[in-house]
């Protein structure tokens, strides 16, 4: 089916939308802790869900572990790197979860890898080696490495959903934001410290990044992306999301004022030239990340 104009501008939506929440969780981070801020993120989210999407019997055992993973693990990896990271950097480190989804469904999933795929994996991680040598990075590494484990951490979530049969894409986003907003919060508790000081400080800037990314980003973001994914091909969608780490580093360029170096900007196109060939040129279908 051929997409129409209108189509096509739901889809360029999607990559917009996340990359501009990705840039505003950047700011958000200077006045919410990581995990307090993902939590009040995937708790709005669930709010606004669990009255249209109820819970799919005997599954839910398998959400809560999925959540813990590709959410909660997953979530606090990131933006904890984030926090230390230029959102411009993140995002393109972030693109390893498509060379890491790819190795772990040939390992788990039986999806063949094949030469045009494993070059993919070898740019990206090239990539990935150039960003990590630029000499603005040099004493953000432990950022660097945390972005990097989120982005494995979400992959292994992936190949857990793609193994979970009759449920549906939006039970799937309600009942991990159920789960994931209370296993973040009391991670919150446990790891960081700052709640009640941030929640009484916090400016329209901080409270904008948490509607933002729970109603637009992960609600409205995630209702558009599988709307698409169920209406067109596989391969149609997913060239889209290409787009995420162009518009968030726009947006941290033109908002936040980050100016990566040439290095980065090069390890970056590397990366996602990777990336591309292990979409266009791969056999297996993984979710996106948000």
């Amino acid at each position: 089916m051929r997409m129409t104009i209108k189509d096509i501008g739901l889809a360029l939506s999607v990559p917009i939308n996340w990359g501009a929440g990705f840039t505003l969780a950047k700011a958000g981070l200077g006045e919410f802790p990581p995990l307090f801020l993902m939590s009040m993120r995937f708790s709005l989210s669930a709010v606004l869900l669990c009255w249209f999407f109820p819970p799919p019997v005997g599954q839910l055992r398998s959400i809560f572990i999925v959540a813990l993973i590709s959410a909660t693990i997953q979530y606090g990896l990131t933006f904890t790197g984030l926090a230390g990271l230029d959102a411009s950097t993140a995002v393109l480190l972030v693109q390893l979860e498509v060379p890491f989804g790819a190795l772990l469904a040939a390992l788990f999933l039986n999806d063949k890898l094949g030469w045009k795929r494993t070059l993919g994996m070898a740019l990206a991680f090239f990539g990935v080696s150039l960003i990590a040598g630029a000499p603005g990075l040099r004493n953000q590494m432990v950022s660097a490495f945390l972005v990097m484990c989120g982005a494995l951490t979400w992959s292994i979530g992936q190949v857990m959903i793609k193994k979970m049969v009759t449920i549906t894409g939006f039970q799937l986003i309600t009942w991990v934001a159920i789960f994931a907003g209370p296993q973040m919060f009391i991670s919150s508790l446990i790891l960081e410290t700052g709640h009640l000081s941030a929640l009484k400080n916090a400016t329209i800037l901080g409270w904008g990044t948490v509607i933002y990314m729970g109603i637009v980003m992960t609600a409205i973001g995630y209702a558009i992306w599988y709307h698409l994914l169920k209406k067109f091909d596989f391969n149609q969608v997913m060239p889209f999301i290409l787009l995420l780490p162009v518009s968030s580093i726009l947006g941290a360029v033109l908002f936040l004022g980050e100016r990566p170096d040439i290095r980065t900007l090069f390890g970056g196109v590397i990366v996602i030239i990777g990336v591309a060939a292990i979409v266009f040129l791969g056999q297996g279908k993984k979710l996106p990340s948000g």
